[in-house]
């Protein structure tokens, strides 16, 4: 029920902004308002949804400061596995890597964003599994969410091609033994992602040259 929901809001099936009654969306998915009620207190958590006490429940915009606080917990949670995981790397594990990334690159050059974004999971789900960190991963499931959102608008644009690029350099320092050299590129990845701009009550205006 959680992921049903999650992938919903991250897909842009459910909006931002799009209230959510626990009633019409348990029957709409068939199952009882219980799990609906739980599911959407796990998304609350993870800043998907904003819910007000007796009042309304909406999903929650793309906002770039849960996004800032969402990146430096993710990306920090990814160096630490990859610290862990890259002694642990087997050969059989670097070929998922490869596998999971060209499979990424094609997914995003035909412009399959829901292929490209499952992909990079089975990319970084590589590492995540070999640290053996389980709170790390617990930690990464509930926030990175939150920047699969931003993700989807990423894969969809030619920044795309830089991300299958990183993960090409990741591979190849994982494969040399470079535990701090894939800790920090993994954290950079996270980091890169760019924030939504901020909404301004000017409308819009001319960027400033780069």
């Amino acid at each position: 029920m959680h992921a049903r929901l999650r992938d919903a809001i991250v897909d842009g099936t459910l909006a931002p902004g799009e209230q959510l009654r626990d009633g019409e969306l348990a029957e709409r998915l068939g199952v009882s308002r219980t799990p609906v009620r739980e599911a959407l207190l796990e998304l609350a958590r993870a800043g998907l949804i904003t819910a007000t006490p007796g009042r309304s429940t909406v999903v929650a915009p793309i906002d770039p400061t849960a996004i800032r606080d969402a990146q430096s917990v993710v990306g920090a949670m990814h160096a630490l596995a990859m610290r862990t995981a890259v002694p642990r790397l087997t050969t059989g594990d670097l070929d998922a890597m490869r596998a999971a990334n060209a499979a990424f690159a094609a997914a995003q050059h035909s412009g399959d964003v829901d292929a490209a974004l499952a992909a990079d999971e089975r990319f970084h789900r590589v590492a995540l599994v070999a640290s053996g960190n389980a709170a790390a991963v617990a930690v990464i499931a509930q926030y990175e969410p939150v920047l699969r959102r931003v993700e989807r608008r990423r894969f969809a644009s030619r920044e795309g091609a830089a991300s299958a690029a990183r993960h090409d350099q990741l591979i190849v320092l994982c494969a040399a033994g470079d535990a701090d050299g894939a800790a920090r590129l993994a954290e950079q990845t996270w980091q890169s992602l760019a924030l939504p701009p901020a909404p301004t009550d000017n409308g819009p205006t001319e960027q400033d040259p780069a």
